[in-house]
């Protein structure tokens, strides 16, 4: 019998598809958490105005599939009949041998005939002129809703602006927030406004601000083990931090770098790869100079360290960061500064058990961990997210929110004990011309307002705090 048979397709489709036969799906795959990303695949899925395929896109492990889940659970609920909703994971090694419109003529010729159906495609990526069959399936069956996830972003974000223009929206599923991991491991909710944001703190007494940090308190003790293990729902939720280390390594970056990239890019060599994202989390939060790069790897091209950077990106295992321009002053060439998607990633790999400890080491991680709040905080709003490097004396802002009718947001982190802002730095130079200026601290006691040489008030406030508030901005739909 062919591998790829009708009958041996079949097979794969009931077992992923168990609701078929009872009506339900498994607890254990739907989770009870909910991620801000299943709200707004919800939202779109459900929007009759504005008819879009959903794809969510993000690194492994983030998520996605049960937030696939979670989205059938809630339909089968809403009594959409079961076998109207099909489940397809294109990285099964059968599927992915066999030809999309066999898998989709099996599903119909057996299972339902119509076309009002929902299609979930897990790791669509997989399947050959996938951005092909979804415009076919969109344009051709106006009765049909997909949802798809995929871990290469731009290969989809590349397939959005051809042939699905118009047709899907694509939503980042990241790493999980400070504030989402609290949630996930039943952290006690500080009992504050719902309003608070963290420019707030511009117009609080300093009474109202200590009452505010006070309320923060017991979220500081979860820090730390959220920049170790915090950013993956299921390590999260794990008694061994070890195992959960070993687990990320394993799953999140050798699965990636061995067998994803290689496979999506026809990398022959994965080693080359591998040396290239050793370096990075090394330097996580650097500028980073792409000669440089290739010089210290010995015998990696430039044109290569630079695709490498790219599919590095695609897999949504780091962010590049550019230089912005500020108030007309001059900035420094367009170097990136790149950033490993978690801090959690960044320490599973490098295994530095000192790490938590070392002050140089953990101002890479939390500004890391700043960075990756901001840019999936500002992903679908008309933003960039870079640093600012320039004027006479290279002057730096860490991280600089660039809006584009607004004047921008300028975030420092000063991740130490003592963090003296100098007069003559350029968050002071330039906070004036800013919608905000923020200094993100260590000490859950140096909070409150920083005074600007002109007199412009800049908000100081503990990590901890600063992404913890950020996610409830998030959750209550508001900016920061």
């Amino acid at each position: 019998m062919a591998i790829t048979s009708k009958e041996s397709i079949l097979k794969v489709l009931n077992a992923y598809n168990p609701w078929w036969k009872t009506g339900t799906t498994n607890p254990t795959l739907t989770k009870t958490y909910k991620r801000f990303a299943y709200y707004d695949a919800m939202n779109k899925l459900d929007n009759t105005d504005i008819r879009r395929t959903v794809v969510l896109t993000g690194t492994r492990r983030v998520g996605k599939t049960t937030i696939q889940y979670q989205m059938i659970d809630e339909l089968l609920k809403r009594g959409i009949p079961a076998r109207k909703i099909l489940f397809v994971s294109l990285d099964h090694p059968m599927l992915k041998l066999s030809a999309f419109d066999d898998v989709l003529e099996c599903y119909h010729e057996n299972i339902y005939a119509d076309n009002d159906v929902y299609y979930f495609f897990d790791e669509i990526q997989y399947a050959q002129d996938w951005d092909r069959w979804l415009k076919t399936i969109y344009d051709m069956n106006p009765e049909t809703k997909i949802v798809a996830t995929g871990s290469a972003s731009p290969a989809l974000m590349k397939g959005s602006t051809e042939s699905g223009a118009g047709r899907w929206s694509v939503i980042s599923v990241p790493t999980l927030s400070f504030y989402e991991y609290c949630e996930l491991i039943g952290v006690n909710k500080p009992d504050f406004d719902n309003k608070l944001k963290i420019t707030s703190f511009l117009y609080m007494s300093r009474q109202e601000q200590t009452n505010t940090m006070l309320k923060l308190s017991d979220i500081q003790k979860h820090f730390n083990r959220y920049l170790q293990v915090g950013g993956f729902p299921e390590l999260a939720l794990s008694d061994n931090d070890v195992m959960a280390q070993q687990v990320m390594r394993e799953d999140v970056v050798d699965k990636v770098l061995k067998r994803d990239l290689p496979s999506l890019y026809n990398i022959r060599n994965s080693t080359e790869l591998e040396r290239i994202f050793l370096y990075l989390c090394n330097v996580s939060s650097e500028v980073v100079s792409i000669d440089a790069l290739a010089k210290e790897l010995n015998g990696v091209s430039r044109p290569t360290v630079e695709n490498y950077i790219r599919y590095l990106e695609s897999a949504n295992l780091i962010y590049q960061s550019w230089p912005v321009n500020m108030a007309g002053k001059k900035v420094l060439k367009a170097k990136p500064k790149i950033y490993i998607a978690d801090a959690a990633i960044r320490n599973a790999v490098l295994m530095d058990d000192d790490m938590l400890t070392n002050p140089t080491e953990m101002g890479k991680i939390v500004e890391t961990a700043v960075y990756k709040h901001l840019a999936s905080f500002y992903y679908q709003k008309s933003t960039s997210v870079g640093y600012y490097r320039g004027g006479k004396k290279d002057k730096e802002i860490d991280v600089v929110v660039e809006y584009p009718n607004t004047n921008n947001l300028l975030v420092e982190v000063k991740y130490r004990e003592e963090a003296p802002v100098p007069d003559d730095s350029a968050i002071c130079e330039l906070c004036s011309k800013a919608s905000a200026a923020i200094i993100v601290t260590k000490r859950p006691d140096d909070y409150g307002i920083h005074n600007a040489p002109d007199g412009t008030k800049m908000i100081r406030i503990p990590a901890y705090a600063f992404l913890y508030l950020l996610g409830h901005a998030e959750k209550s739909g508001f900016n920061v």
